[in-house]
């Protein structure tokens, strides 16, 4: 997906929507693996994903990862490829507050920098802490969504993991779901979208669906979720 495909997405290039914008976006390999039993992840999708990746940070104002994701790859979150260098708010969901400082993310280059923990938690690193209630342990998607969007937040990328993707296609509250998918076959490792289940084929989400072949042999499939989120 070009510049001009991604168009089509409409609000990550048009206006300020009226409600919040959300698109997550997982590779994981053709048996849906998005890394081996030992843990590695990198990398399973080639260049042309990560420049979609790329392309996707430089139009959102925010980028969500899970503490988990923080500890195992150490990201950045910033944009490096394409001809944009707009880096969006980089976001943290940390119900505990268990991540320290030592955190590429908290780069100081000027994107806002939030950690969104439980309440009664508090962080012990620079970044703006959003405190939200704790159900069962998790904090709500939906509640973490509107105090992003309080704070000029609209479009919002869901980066990873894939469990808080799972979390975020649960609540119902994702517009798109980008997912590209590797040649490549890994036949056991740590699996990706992981949903709660349902008892009949009727339940299950039918996203309309676009395909995209991406150099190298990646495909793009783009998922539009809109009519199953709940605003």
């Amino acid at each position: 997906m070009d510049e001009e495909q991604i168009k089509r997405l409409g609000p990550l290039l048009g206006p300020p929507p009226d409600h919040s914008y959300v698109i997550a976006q997982l590779g994981q390999s053709l048996d849906g693996r998005i890394a081996t039993p030992t843990g590695e992840s990198r990398y399973i999708n080639g260049q042309a994903a990560l420049d979609h990746l790329h392309l996707l940070r430089a139009h959102v104002d925010a980028v969500i990862v899970g503490a988990g994701t923080i500890e195992a790859d150490d990201p950045q979150l910033t944009v490096r490829r394409g001809p944009s260098r707009t880096n969006p708010a980089r976001v943290v969901i940390d119900p505990r507050a268990r991540l320290g400082s030592n955190w590429r993310w908290l780069a100081q280059d000027g994107a806002p920098c939030l950690i969104v923990t439980g309440e009664g938690f508090v962080p012990s690193l620079g970044a703006t802490n959003i405190a939200l209630p704790l159900t069962n342990g998790q904090l709500c998607p939906r509640a973490i969504i509107s105090a992003l969007s309080e704070r000029g937040y609209k479009r919002i990328l869901v980066e990873g993991g894939a469990r808080t993707i799972s979390n975020f296609m649960d609540a119902f509250c994702l517009d798109r779901l980008h997912l590209l998918i590797a040649p490549m076959i890994i036949g056991s490792g740590t699996n990706g979208l992981s949903l709660k289940p349902i008892s009949h084929l009727a339940s299950a989400l039918k996203p309309i669906t676009q395909i995209f072949p991406l150099a190298g042999g990646d495909v793009l499939f783009d998922c539009d979720l809109s009519h199953s989120k709940q605003n």
